[in-house]
């Protein structure tokens, strides 16, 4: 069990997707607003090592963001870009 616990792996959260002409990504600047297609009552996408493995929520609580787990992930709609 010791050699499993050494194991690291790379957990993130998608909150929504873009897709921007190069052009128009290569103009960013600090400060620049990326709208996403995501709303404020849908889930995120919680990957693990870029693999989708479930689905959750965003919770605020004393400004502190955190993600309530909510099912598992299906990778075909992650990989359709489905946000429902």
């Amino acid at each position: 069990m010791t050699q499993i616990n050494a194991v690291n792996v790379e957990l993130s959260v998608v909150l929504g997707r873009a897709n921007l002409p190069m052009a128009q990504l290569l103009r960013l600047g600090r400060g620049a607003i990326i709208p996403l297609d995501a709303g404020v009552n849908d889930k995120v996408w919680i990957l693990v090592n870029n693999h989708p493995v479930a689905r959750g929520e965003i919770l605020v609580n004393d400004d502190k963001i955190s993600i309530a787990l909510t099912g598992p992930a299906n990778v075909y709609d992650f990989a359709a870009g489905s946000n429902s």
